[in-house]
């Protein structure tokens, strides 16, 4: 009995149309006492009305099966970008159904509006597609989906509860993490706006001796092959490789701060992903370090299949603290864990000259055993309204202001600068390709 309650009630719901019939008949029913005429006219009408409600309900209901629906998640879904969302359907009524869906999402999208209507016709399919962008990284909870068929009647509907609840894992985002590891196979990463860099000088890794070919480098000639040869032979160099590329990431309160949905700690989590991928790319080992109040965690520099993975895994579940960065803490930890020259990116924040200087012993005394390149964030906010015309008094001390805080981010770069440590200031949206092309021209330069 509660099994049939609950197929036949639970999931039955009363359209506005049989609504309209029946305020039509109460109308009819009101008028008869005054018009005469009616006679028995509202009794054939709802009489009508009950006995289409009745075949309303033996359409929707003969056939168990209905309308088939299925919802693909993928398996993860990328931070920052537009994650697509399945919805398959199936119609095996007899007759044409309107349908609506409501698809529970995971409160972090904060939508609660997320309807889908359309028609099906008998026997036919549909995909319904849409885009969800999540803006944190975590677990995601996705609830059932709710299927409300109509038959041509449209009196009632039947609902259909299809799925169970899942949880999805957002990671950090690795669909630019696909585009910049094709990029870069292809030697294509100028697409993405990655500069090309002239090679200073020669890499002293040798690959082979080969046929010269107009274009080599005459300083090349392996004069004693070309004896044996009898033809003019050279010397082919190739990348150094093996380089250790470490990216540390501060996950103190100054990455908090918000950027078009995202925080500080997101962009360079995501630009740290790319970067390795860029590295692994490029046959150089790619290492993690995370930082805060304490180290946290440490992943060592290597070029595994497997390295990404474990690189991505680590930074799935990353939060910001809220404590400073104890910088004599991550000094420990990189004399113990770099047991070679590497090219550290260190991804930070510094709102303000005093935070800088308060930091500046420690990244010396790290710049003194590893190539040491400072990545840090500009105020967009404060740059817009350092560049916006003043319009009245208050308008020009808040323009002041602006002009001071951007001015001291331009000092930050020289004070960096004066003790031979590497600096990179840049806007949140320019992360990921400001990064990617330091690395390259260090790389060029043959400085790692």
């Amino acid at each position: 009995m509660k099994n049939l309650f609950g197929k036949y009630y639970t999931d039955l719901f009363l359209n506005r149309r049989l609504f309209m019939g029946l305020g039509l008949c109460v109308t009819l029913f009101v008028f008869s006492f005054f018009l005469s005429f009616l006679g028995d006219l509202p009794y054939f009408v709802f009489g009508a009305l009950v006995v289409l409600v009745f075949i309303d309900l033996l359409m929707l209901y003969r056939n168990s099966r209905g309308v088939f629906l299925r919802r693909d998640l993928p398996e993860r879904l990328s931070n920052g970008d537009d994650n697509e969302i399945k919805i398959y359907l199936e119609n095996f009524y007899s007759f044409e159904v309107k349908v609506g869906i409501i698809d529970e999402i995971p409160f972090q999208f904060q939508k609660r509006d997320l309807w889908f209507s359309t028609k099906l016709a008998s026997r036919t399919q549909k995909s319904i597609t849409y885009l969800l962008r999540p803006n944190k990284r975590g677990e995601y909870d996705f609830g059932r989906t709710r299927l409300y068929v109509q038959s041509p009647l449209r009196l009632i509907s039947r609902r259909f509860n299809v799925g169970i609840n899942k949880t999805v894992p957002v990671y950090p985002s690795f669909l630019k993490l696909r585009q910049y590891e094709l990029m870069a196979i292809s030697n294509r990463l100028t697409d993405f706006g990655i500069k090309k860099m002239r090679r200073i000088g020669h890499s002293m890794e040798f690959d082979q001796v080969k046929n010269y070919v107009a274009g080599d480098d005459y300083r090349t000639v392996n004069w004693k092959a070309t004896a044996r040869k009898g033809d003019l032979m050279v010397n082919s160099y190739t990348d150094e490789k093996a380089q250790h590329i470490y990216c540390v990431i501060d996950k103190s309160r100054a990455m908090k701060m918000p950027f078009e949905g995202l925080s500080l700690l997101d962009y360079a989590i995501n630009a740290s992903l790319i970067l390795s991928s860029v590295a692994l790319v490029k046959e150089d080992k790619a290492g993690l370090i995370t930082v805060a109040e304490k180290t946290g965690s440490i992943v060592q520099a290597d070029r595994r299949p497997t390295q990404l993975h474990k690189i991505m895994e680590v930074l799935y579940k990353e939060k910001t603290r809220y404590l400073e960065t104890d910088m004599e803490a991550l000094y420990i930890s990189v004399r113990a864990t770099l047991k070679q020259r590497s090219l550290v990116v260190f991804f930070t924040n510094f709102e303000s000259m005093s935070a800088l200087e308060r930091q500046l012993p420690h990244l010396k005394r790290i710049a003194k055993f590893h190539l040491l390149l400072v990545v840090f964030f500009e105020n967009t906010t404060l740059k817009t309204l350092s560049e916006e015309p003043a319009k009245d008094i208050e308008g020009i001390y808040i323009k002041t202001i602006a002009e001071k805080f951007a001015f001291e981010k331009k000092l930050m770069v020289k004070e960096l600068t004066k003790y031979g440590i590497l600096s990179l200031l840049t806007a949140p949206q320019n992360l990921t390709v400001n990064v990617v092309n330091q690395y390259l021209a260090l790389k060029a330069q043959q400085r790692i």
